[in-house]
């Protein structure tokens, strides 16, 4: 289901944003009616991003430094590999706290956007969502025989 809110987001913003070009280009005069179209694809940039975390750690892109592990011998990896999961785990319901935090404060500030006029409340949600998602995936990579480290990355997958 992510996969598919993430890829119908980029769908619908690059025809926004291609959209919003083509009026800048061709018709100009129009150009200050579709205003809303930078905000909204600003919006949709920072959730996809946020909303992509979880996917990408699953997908074992995120950065890390397989080089050095692959050289353990295997029980040392074995407890390498808990110790990153546990400081990912924590890390991210830190994140997913210090979020709660930032949105509520954004959102009791009374910021509105510029053009939209919504509260920027919203732009700041999406942290403790993404930081959520991925402390479930750190939790099922603890949990479950599931190890982001022994996938094959294909360089033409794209997530």
């Amino acid at each position: 289901m992510q996969t598919t809110l993430l890829g119908a987001l980029m769908f619908v913003l690059t025809f926004l944003y291609t959209f919003n070009v083509g009026v800048r280009e061709f018709l100009p005069a129009l150009a200050p009616n579709f205003a809303w179209i930078d905000e909204i694809s600003l919006f949709g940039l920072v959730w996809m991003v946020f909303l992509s975390l979880s996917l990408a750690l699953e997908a074992g892109r995120h950065i890390g430094m397989p080089m050095l592990l692959n050289r353990l011998p295997p029980a040392p990896q074995k407890w390498v590999k808990l110790v990153i999961n546990l400081l990912g785990l924590a890390f991210s319901l830190y994140l997913v706290k210090v979020g709660v935090e930032i949105t509520n404060f954004v959102a009791n500030s009374g910021q509105r956007s510029p053009v939209l006029e919504v509260s920027v409340g919203w732009l700041y949600f999406v942290m403790p969502i993404g930081f959520t998602l991925l402390a479930i995936q750190y939790f099922l990579e603890l949990v479950t025989s599931a190890d982001r480290y022994s996938k094959e990355i294909d360089p033409t997958h794209h997530i």
